[in-house]
This record gives C-alpha cells, structure tokens and sequence, in this order.
C-alpha cells in the first residue's frame, strides 16, 4: 500500500481563507467550502450569523473590522474573494 497523499496536506495552513483587507475590497463575496458538521457551536453561529445555511452557499458582507473578525474565526470552512456591490444571497 502507498502513502497516503493527503498526508501533511491538512490544517489551516492549506485551508484558510486570505481576507482582503477594507481598502483592497468594499463587499466580500464569501462562500462556505466546508460543513459545520463537527464543528464547535460558535462556529456554526459565526456562519449563521455571515448569512451562511447551507454549503456551497455564496453571500455578500461588508468589509469591516467586525466581519474581518468573524471570518477570521471560520477561516478554515470559507473562501473569500472581492465582491461585486450587489448582493448575492443564494
């Protein structure tokens, strides 16, 4: 049997999320990449309270200190990018 490739691949070093910072992006589009399931409660209230209920969803937010904070805490379930003004809740 091989070794497998998933070894020394894991962590939040491979899997966190970069958040621009609020003069490189005013909106963030953030999209949940990871299930809660198995996650502490904080987390899953962090994601509810981003907007986020399912996985795969994609939303909207401010680029704020608050938000950057609470991203920063579930950074490893969501990819964040530079958003668009509009507001994308789906």
């Amino acid at each position: 049997m091989g070794r497998n490739p998933v070894v020394g691949r894991q962590g939040p070093v491979y899997h966190a999320a970069t958040v621009p910072s609020e003069e490189d992006a005013s909106q963030l589009a953030v999209r949940q990449i990871r299930s809660e399931i198995g996650h502490p409660e904080t987390m899953r209230r962090t994601l509810r309270a981003l907007g986020l209920r399912h996985h795969q969803q994609v939303v909207s937010v401010k680029n704020t200190a608050s938000i950057r904070g609470m991203l920063y805490k579930v950074r490893h379930l969501i990819e964040v990018t530079p958003g668009s003004g509009e507001d994308q809740h789906g």
